[in-house]
């Protein structure tokens, strides 16, 4: 994988390695905790990439952990479907596979360390009564507890792992400083009681350590060197640090915040993609409007497309929102370098040419992609009767309309010009067909004589063309700030944002494509096989993104 571009991330590191640094001689170590909650969505990318890259960079090691320690939600299927995403992206992980739940036994044995050393209590107060004792600014919290002798908190503490206590009865909380001006160090909750099935341990555990508390021990387990995580978790770097210092072990890691990625025209949290997908707004985690990254690749994004945005994107302190057009921008430039090209009709009216032979059908050779130079030709039969776009003609056309109506010429791509000669209509006054005569000395779409011809168009030949269902797809909300304050974000769908066409056209080398093919529809846009509904015969092309650019033209 291509290195990412040098970043403050990679300064800090730097400093940490070099003579004297505090990890002086060190490997360069990183990992990735996962919740198995849900699929991974274009945000968590980011901070993929980061970590991976950093540690890719460096000549270092890198880890995935999944962070298992809340059961409520996790299941195995997300941990499968992560570490899919994961490798798909392109970062690998060899043999570093951890769980944050293997931890467990090791967890609590240093967390009765710390209640040893008087530093971690046994709170009874209830989760209402917690909230009350919080105190405010200039306030400090309170709780009666505090006090409590260790060996009565070493008691309770094991009473709470044996399952003696219901959910809520108490708490284990870090003795630090109730008049902290940083909330997350007024004694904050590391363990609290859930009598809930573990996806992993089974029924072992009623007593769950909180992701303050855990996640340093785990990075200190695994010697990481380098803790990367967005800055939502910066104020949390004062506990992670006490953790660090305070637990028995010897490694030291740092903790490293960065502005996570935020796009216009989406959601970020898992939480509000799966009321969408349980609310049956969308069709599941991978359909193709969703910002996962089944979802995604579902739709026809290449991994190195989605590399390429987190590199435009960059590493900053900062936040900032992102124009999903960049994205789609990225897709748009690896799809023109590496998509083969093929001509499909999506609203298909049939073109006759009353001149050319009812019997004749020839074969022209085409460029698979003028931007490859190996991608080779393909051979594209042509007959009398052809597939065009209905759109591609029109009776009584407005001014600068340069394609078929009567009496004009048009290109038709990479064959003959055509003149259009008359239609026919239904009883309702729909066009139904087009008729035209061809130049015979305009094969290739050539004009010996030097006359102009304004208008090119696609066709697909009648005789060989295949059926397929196409989607286009657009994005799924229509106000780019989905999220905002006061919203609810399910109001703010798009109602357009997925057309269904049957019945369209494709040329006949389409017919048995198969995923991720994703090809470049003549004028139309790129689209990508769909990867759960296409069938040999009965192909299904969603598309991935437009010919247009807006973010190009934007900039």
């Amino acid at each position: 994988m291509e290195e990412l571009t040098r970043n403050f991330i990679h300064t800090f590191i730097d400093e940490d390695i070099a003579p004297g640094g505090r990890f002086e001689g060190m490997t360069v170590h990183t990992r990735y905790p996962p919740e198995p909650n849900g699929y991974l969505h274009i945000g968590h990318c980011k901070a993929i990439l980061i970590s991976f890259g950093a540690a890719e960079r460096y000549g270092g090691l890198f880890n995935l952990r999944f962070d298992d320690t809340d059961p409520v939600g996790e299941d195995a299927e997300y941990v499968e479907a992560i570490g899919e995403d994961i490798q798909w992206l392109g970062c690998s992980w060899d043999d570093r596979l951890f769980f944050g739940s293997d931890y467990f036994e090791k967890t609590y044995e240093l967390t009765v360390g710390l209640i040893k050393k008087g530093l971690a209590y046994i709170c009874e107060l209830s989760p209402e009564e917690f909230k009350q004792s919080r105190g405010g600014i200039g306030v400090p919290a309170t709780s009666p507890y505090r006090d409590r002798p260790v060996e009565e908190s070493l008691n309770l503490f094991e009473r709470m792992k044996n399952g003696e206590f219901p959910e809520g009865a108490m708490t284990l909380r870090a003795k630090i400083d109730l008049a902290s001006g940083n909330f997350n160090m007024r004694d904050p909750v590391l363990y609290r009681i859930k009598h809930v099935h573990h996806h992993r341990q089974g029924d072992k555990w009623c007593i769950y350590p909180m992701y303050d508390l855990a996640h340093p021990i785990q990075d200190a387990l695994e010697n990481i060197t380098h803790s990367l995580c967005s800055r939502e978790y910066e104020d949390h770097r004062p506990l992670y640090d006490w953790v660090v210092e305070n637990v028995d072990l010897t490694a030291k890691p740092r903790q490293i915040e960065f502005a996570r990625l935020n796009m216009n025209y989406t959601v970020m949290s898992k939480r509000k993609l799966l009321r969408l997908v349980e609310e049956g707004l969308v069709d599941g985690w991978d359909d193709p409007r969703m910002p996962t990254l089944r979802g995604l690749r579902r739709r026809g994004y290449t991994p190195e497309s989605i590399r390429d945005f987190i590199e435009r994107v960059g590493v900053a302190k900062a936040d900032n929102v992102v124009d999903h057009a960049l994205l789609e921008h990225c897709l748009r430039e690896e799809l023109n370098k590496t998509a083969p090209r093929a001509m499909a009709v999506l609203r298909p009216i049939k073109l006759v040419i009353t001149n050319y032979p009812e019997d004749k059908t020839e074969v022209f050779e085409i460029e698979n992609n003028p931007e490859d130079e190996t991608s080779g030709t393909r051979e594209v039969a042509f007959s009398r009767e052809l597939w065009i776009e209905a759109d591609d003609f029109m009776a009584d056309p407005p001014k600068k309309y340069n394609r078929l109506f009567v009496g004009n010429e048009v290109r038709l791509k990479s064959a003959y010009i055509v003149k259009c000669t008359g239609y026919e209509t239904d009883a309702d006054g729909n066009v139904t067909l087009v008729m035209a005569e061809y130049d015979q000395q305009t094969r290739g779409g050539t004009t010996p004589d030097g006359r102009k011809v304004r208008g090119t168009i696609h066709w697909v030949d009648a005789n060989s063309a295949a059926d397929a269902e196409v989607r286009l797809y657009d994005n799924l909300f229509s106000d780019p700030d989905p999220d905002g304050a006061g919203k609810d974000f399910t109001e703010c769908l798009n109602p357009n944002s997925l057309e269904v066409l049957s019945g369209c056209k494709v040329e006949k080398m389409l017919q048995n494509a198969k995923p991720p093919q994703v090809f470049q529809f003549l004028r139309l846009g790129y689209f990508a096989v769909d990867n759960k509904d296409s069938k040999d015969g009965s192909p299904v092309f969603n598309r991935a993104v437009a010919l247009k650019d807006g973010f190009k033209q934007k900039t």
